[in-house]
């Protein structure tokens, strides 16, 4: 059972998340009608995001993943991006599309696209469930956006508050009196 004091408001209701989600996909099917594509998910945040939105792309397209950690425990980022899990296959002159579900400092993104771009890739652009501008401390090109949100500590739809709350069905932003 959710404990709803963590819960100051909910920021986005499912049904706008649903629908956005939608809209994003139809960009992405427009962008890359006919061609290769690989959708690259960022663990653990983007797997609900993932799937909904590849549910929305009618585009052939296969998927993989990576794993990068730059917050732990903490509330927010520690600006040191380490890689937990890599790639399963090669991206090697294929159109890759990163799949993430918040970008803020800008740091997790900006390293990750260093490091695929070395690897060759025909494209790579970034698609983002979650965008915070005014955490931004690293320029990113981000081709896809959902919602552009305030700078608020959010939880819910994949993103977590310690592991937990992955599992609300939108976005909330978590109560101040969790804070540290």
């Amino acid at each position: 059972m959710i404990d709803p004091s963590y819960i100051a408001e909910i920021l986005i209701p499912s049904d706008k998340l649903q629908a956005r989600i939608c809209e994003l996909g139809a960009e992405v099917d427009r962008d890359y009608a006919g061609q290769d594509l690989l959708l690259l998910a960022v663990l653990k945040g983007s797997v609900l995001f993932l799937s909904d939105l590849m549910r929305c792309i009618t585009t052939p397209h296969s998927i993989d993943f990576m794993a990068t950690s730059s917050y732990g425990n903490a509330m927010e980022s520690s600006g040191v991006v380490r890689i937990m899990k890599d790639l399963d296959q090669s991206i090697e002159g294929r159109n890759v599309l990163i799949v993430e579900d918040i970008i803020d400092t800008g740091h997790t993104l900006d390293y990750l696209v260093r490091i695929l771009k070395a690897r060759g890739p025909k494209s790579l652009e970034i698609c983002t469930l979650l965008n915070k501008p005014a955490r931004r401390e690293v320029p990113v090109p981000v081709k896809y956006i959902g919602f552009d949100i305030p700078d608020k500590f959010v939880l819910g739809y994949g993103l977590d508050f310690v592991e937990k709350y992955r599992n609300l069905p939108y976005i909330a932003v978590l109560s101040p009196e969790y804070y540290t």
